[in-house]
């Protein structure tokens, strides 16, 4: 009989400070995990951000294919900026109900691309039990409706939505009274991941479920908060969280009988101690027709109609910028990566890269699958025309002003932000790669219950 799955997804989680908790006897649950199964270090997408790297995780695909580029974007359609929740200044930026509506709806339903097959689509056209705790990247075949009837009556177009067959998203959307308490009352104290914890053994005790997302995202607070090396506290909540799945099923042993588990995190985190304005560099005369958008660590320059310069143009001007690192743009049908003056030009080529000026800029050591990362990045249809990846300790400001120095942020090409860990466990064979990527993790799901992976999840990078 094949076994259940399930897919936990701590946010931010980072393989030191994972190797390091549990090296100091902290995390019971993720300590008996890696050590029954298989560990290995993956990379993420690029911008390494958590609206991007959960739609990579549910589609099996880059930007490019699911079209959702970063935390902030100009929507070029609809001619107005787009904020999934960078912070609570960002958001009254664009609006704080517009935001609402575009981070909790509309990245799934029309920001998400239509032909980017999400893992609980494909399980349930072959017939099996889809579940998702709070995870952003939902789409599914199941229909559920808003559990607040003030927002029904303010727009019929909010009052549901498509998910998987057993969906739970921070009370607004509940398939199954579970009892379990308000998701959002202390982030601090960890109460998302406790609101998942209950609805998660409610249910394992049922076994209502063949595949389940369990997300976990109040370490990524924490880390935001204190920095990625101080954030142990909200680590080890997160494992006692888990830890309520295996208890639930009758202990480690008999949880391992049912089901397979893969354990990873969305993208790393690094320290931050600097902020940068990028807005400030596209000053001028031109201003009104360049949009950019940062957030974190990551950033997006838009050429609008009557953009005077070019893509190569705008890049140029971030040369001397301290807080940026690689700058990215399309010239000429190949990839532009310029750092410190210099770049390199990429493209497809073979099954491979065609590489031509300074290879040495993107060595994979310092900034992992960079190539492929960063042709997705450019290739997905709603991103800016520049983008932007930050140095080393700095960040760049929201919409609002918000930054996280003195604690830790992602978004970058950098492995830090890049690298994130994975454990396997409860499998007949370890099923980690050499060089695993997140796009991976919704075939090998499909590839367990025996379903075939769509093509998009297949897609390779064209010129």
């Amino acid at each position: 009989m094949r076994k259940k799955f399930v897919l936990a997804v701590i946010d931010g989680l980072t393989p030191a400070l994972l190797e390091r908790g549990i090296a100091a006897g902290r995390l019971p649950t993720l300590a008996f995990l890696r050590e029954t199964g298989a560990y290995a270090r993956a990379t993420t997408t690029f911008p390494s951000v958590t609206p991007v790297c959960l739609t990579s995780i549910a589609t099996g695909a880059h930007p490019d294919v699911h079209h959702v580029p970063h935390l902030v974007w100009y929507h070029r359609g609809e001619e107005r900026l787009v904020e999934y929740g960078s912070s609570f200044p960002a958001m009254r930026a664009v609006g704080a109900r517009r935001s609402i509506q575009d981070s909790v709806f509309e990245m799934t339903r029309s920001h998400l691309a239509p032909g980017a097959t999400t893992v609980f689509e494909a399980l349930e056209d072959a017939g099996y039990v889809t579940a998702a705790i709070n995870f952003t990247c939902y789409r599914g075949r199941t229909r559920h409706a808003i559990r607040l009837p003030a927002v029904m009556r303010r727009n019929r177009r909010f009052e549901a939505v498509n998910g998987p067959t057993r969906f739970f998203f921070f009370n607004l959307f509940e398939s199954d009274a579970t009892g379990a308490p308000l998701a959002i009352r202390s982030r601090p104290r960890g109460s998302i991941d406790t609101y998942a914890a209950v609805v998660g053994r409610w249910l394992v005790t049922r076994d209502g479920f063949d595949f389940l997302v369990f997300y976990l995202p109040d370490f990524d607070y924490a880390s935001h908060a204190v920095g990625p090396k101080a954030a142990l506290d909200a680590l080890e909540h997160a494992d006692a969280c888990l830890g309520e799945l295996l208890r639930a099923a009758g202990g480690n042993e008999e949880f391992l009988q049912r089901y397979a588990i893969l354990v990873c995190s969305d993208h790393g985190q690094t320290p931050v101690e600097h902020v940068a304005a990028l807005g400030d560099r596209f000053a001028g005369a031109e201003r009104d027709a360049v949009v950019v958008t940062a957030s974190n660590r990551a950033g997006m320059i838009y050429r609008l109609p009557g953009c005077g310069l070019k893509s190569r143009q705008l890049a140029e001007r971030l040369d001397d910028e301290a807080g940026a690192d690689v700058v990215l743009f399309r010239e000429n049908g190949a990839a532009v990566a310029r750092r410190e003056g210099l770049e390199v030009r990429f493209a497809p080529e073979d099954g491979g890269w065609r590489r031509d000026g300074e290879e040495h800029l993107l060595m994979a050591e310092h900034y992992p699958n960079a190539l492929e990362r960063g042709w997705r990045a450019l290739a997905c249809p709603n991103a800016g025309d520049v983008l932007v990846s930050a140095a080393a300790g700095y960040e760049f400001a929201d919409l609002g002003g918000g930054h996280h120095a003195g604690g830790g942020s992602h978004g970058s090409l950098l492995a830090g932000d890049s690298t994130v860990p994975v454990i396997a466990a409860g499998f007949d064979a370890n099923p980690l790669g050499v060089h695993a990527d997140v796009t991976d993790i919704a075939p090998l799901v499909l590839a367990h219950f025996g379903v075939a992976a769509p093509d998009s999840m297949r897609a390779a990078a064209h010129a």
